[in-house]
């Protein structure tokens, strides 16, 4: 019988001291948190910190663990994560076309790409946390 192949992902809902939110603006998806697929062999934490220098040039500390996203058709399970910028600064690359902070309703208001706005909220609001959601 073959194993289950899933796909791992994190992404960080980053908020600097002004409170504003790390966004870039992917190609495909609009203006997103940064994230993406964890390498085979890597944590999950230090996935997402690798990620968001990679799309963003900006490092990260990982404050804490929110919860996760199930797609279940997919098999896509992605780790969400807060954490705080330590240093770096902007780039872009092939998966960001801009990068920026952005107050946090204004972000909202960017963030159009499907359920990506209520994982914002999801990691912003303590009470839902942690949280496992499956769609």
């Amino acid at each position: 019988m073959p194993y289950p192949k899933h796909i791992v992902t994190a992404a960080t809902v980053v908020l600097n001291d002004k409170k504003e939110i790390l966004l870039l603006k992917s190609p495909k998806r609009g203006w997103e948190i940064p994230g993406g697929q964890v390498e085979e062999g890597e944590a999950i934490p230090i996935g997402a910190i690798r990620e968001a220098k990679e799309e963003t040039g900006i490092d990260i500390e990982i404050i804490k663990y929110c919860g996760v996203y199930q797609n279940v058709s997919q098999c896509i399970c992605n780790h969400l994560f807060l954490g705080k910028p330590v240093g770096g600064q902007f780039s872009t690359s092939s998966e960001s076309l801009d990068v920026g902070y952005f107050p946090i309703e204004e972000a909202l208001q960017m963030v159009t790409w499907t359920n990506f706005k209520e994982r914002i909220l999801h990691c912003l609001d303590e009470k839902k946390q942690p949280f496992l959601v499956t769609f």
